[in-house]
């Protein structure tokens, strides 16, 4: 008997075929661009961002990429009550939880090998402070997580593009020392960049901060990293999935050079 994903699959599968059929698009001549997207949890405050990490999937999706799902087989730092935005007497792991965004659809991430995608995509959240990093706590001093550490150098070794957002960005400044990222504004012009002080935090690890603003992503082609400020911005959500919008449309471009 089939279990639920067999199920969902056996259903799902042929009407998708027969959608793309229906609209003169062979299904067997479509070559999808392969993106890994790398998940720290569930929750802004103690893991992914879910409007960001959704926002990553949707414009994956509509610029025809193949995705694949992967977070740290991990406890999380703490586990916050996300109607106070307070720590919880809980432990969750980083996997489990991803996996509700992913739809039960994740993998590990130290199975991701460089080699078997053409880009990889960090949406923000403090799980990417907290849970693929420590700079929630350590700021410029911080350390990365020894798995998306190593998928960091091997996708910049290999030519390959990564897209991060939010405070994502901070990831390859400490790690890719001279990339050139965005976080958004260095001023927290009244209140509508709270973090603006990342970007003093990157420029100290060794990175170059570019201001942009939320809606737009910055590229930097010679080391294939597009980064936006996403939520580091207090603005409508629309203009969040834009900016996503631009820095996926830049991975996916940097894929095809």
């Amino acid at each position: 008997m089939l279990g639920f994903r067999g199920f969902y699959r056996s259903v799902t599968t042929p009407l998708h075929h027969h959608v793309l059929s229906k609209h003169g698009i062979s299904t067997t001549t479509i070559a999808h661009k392969k993106v890994a997207v790398v998940l720290s949890g569930c929750g802004v405050f103690d893991g992914s961002e879910v409007h960001e990490a959704s926002a990553c999937l949707v414009h994956l999706s509509r610029g025809g990429a193949e995705v694949a799902m992967f977070a740290p087989d991990m406890e999380q730092m703490h586990v916050v009550d996300h109607t106070k935005g307070e720590p919880m007497d809980q432990k969750r792991n980083v996997l489990v939880e991803s996996a509700r965004i992913a739809r039960g659809k994740i993998e590990k991430l130290s199975d991701l090998q460089a080699e078997n995608f053409d880009a990889v995509v960090f949406p923000g959240g403090f799980g990417a402070a907290k849970n693929l990093s420590d700079f929630a706590v350590n700021g410029a001093d911080c350390s990365v997580q020894a798995d998306v550490e190593n998928i960091l150098k091997d996708f910049h070794s290999s030519k390959k593009p990564i897209g991060l957002c939010c405070i994502a960005p901070v990831l390859a400044a400490k790690i890719l020392k001279g990339c050139e990222v965005t976080v958004g504004s260095d001023k927290e012009e009244g209140g509508k960049w709270p973090y603006a002080g990342t970007a003093a935090a990157i420029n100290s690890m060794g990175g170059k901060h570019v201001c942009k603003q939320v809606t737009e992503a910055h590229v930097d082609s010679k080391n294939k990293i597009v980064t936006t400020p996403a939520y580091m911005c207090e603005t409508a959500v629309h203009e969040i999935y834009d900016g996503i919008g631009s820095m996926i449309q830049n991975v996916l471009k940097l894929v095809e050079d």
